[in-house]
Parts: C-alpha cells; structure tokens; sequence
C-alpha cells in the first residue's frame, strides 16, 4: 500500500483534476441544469463507475494496448463522438419551441449514460496510465493492488466533487423549471455543448 506521503499529495491532484473544467463535470453540469439535483447525481454515480473500468485496465495493461493502437483508439473515439452527438440530438429535439413532451430520464438511464460517456472516451485509460502508476512503487509492494486502490480515491474525490456540482447546479435548474422558454434556451445550450464535446473528442490526439 503506498504510504500516506504518497495518498495526500494523489488525493489533493484528484481534486483539483476533478474541479477543472472537462468534458465530464461539463457534462454533470448540463445534465443537473436540464433534469435537476438527483439527475446530476446519478449521472455523478455512472461517471465514478465509469472510472472503475479505466482503473481495471491500467492494473491489467488493456490501456497500454489501447495507448499503443490506433486502430483501438480510434474506434472508441468515434464510438464516443457518436453517443455525444445523440445526446445533442436529443437535447436540440427536447428544445424546440413546438417539441412533444420528451419522456422523463429514470435513474437506471441516467446512471447509464454517465457510465457511457466515461467509458467511450479512451482519453481518460491513457490520462490514468499516465497518472496512476506515479504514485505506485514495488516498493510498497504489487503494483496492481495499489493502482486499483488508486483508482478506488481518485471515484471517491470524483464523487464529492462533481456530486457537489450537481447539487449546485441543479438548484439553479430548479428555479427556472417554471419558465418553458429558459427550459428551451437551456436544451439547446446543452445540445451545442454535447456538440462541442463530441468534436473536441473526434479532434483529441492519442498522445496527447
């Protein structure tokens, strides 16, 4: 187990990586703004959850691999542009002024689509295999249970943190529910902004 001289100085980059602005706390954000606090935060648990594949795949070598393929990266990445191009979709639909009424997101889909978004985007099992094993040493002993450990504290302070901005944001989407053309402006902002991530995706490099 890395020693806590190690722990504080990982657990402080942790947060101050999870409070800079991203794809993904940009993406809790849009979401607890549409469909409110519980929405953002269910969104949070799929993203955490998300991380636990990415953790998984630095402690078994699958995102060397995908670090090494172009062909891999690729296709997880056009994978991921397109699902960030659905929800735009959605978004612009849900946003036009003579739109039907869009079916209310249940917890399991919400859940879902964090899970999705993380996952579909290969920058982040590079960033982990960047970032993990700086804080692993065999010093401390096998490197596989110290990087799922890791992994397990990087969830946990990306938990506080983007389950703080949901509940932030949401409370602003809250006191704009009752007006039905900020509703419209705030979905077609979303719409852009998932546009937006999707060609920040497409245009990503593997090595960067």
């Amino acid at each position: 187990m890395p020693p806590i001289e190690t722990l504080l100085p990982f657990l402080l980059a942790a947060l101050l990586m999870g409070a800079a602005p991203g794809p993904d706390n940009l993406y809790v954000l849009a979401q607890s703004l549409q469909h409110g606090r519980w929405a953002g935060v269910w969104v949070t648990l799929g993203l955490c959850s998300g991380l636990l594949f990415h953790t998984l795949a630095v402690a078994l070598g699958v995102a060397a691999l995908l670090a090494d393929s172009v062909l891999a990266f690729n296709l997880l990445k056009v994978a991921g542009a397109l699902y960030l191009l659905y929800l735009a979709w959605q978004a612009f639909r849900a946003g036009a002024a003579n739109s039907a009424p869009v079916a209310a997101l249940t917890p399991p889909r919400l859940y879902r689509r964090g899970v999705l978004m993380n996952i579909s985007n290969p920058k982040i099992s590079i960033f982990f295999l960047a970032f993990l094993p700086q804080f692993a040493s065999p010093v401390n002993g096998p490197l596989a249970p110290q990087l799922l450990l890791l992994g397990a504290l990087f969830m946990l302070t990306t938990l506080l943190v983007f389950g703080a901005l949901a509940w932030s944001a949401g409370g602003i989407g809250q006191r704009i529910q009752g007006s039905s053309s900020l509703q419209r402006r705030l979905h077609q902002l979303a719409g852009m902004l998932f546009v937006g991530l999707s060609l920040r995706l497409l245009l990503s490099a593997q090595n960067h």
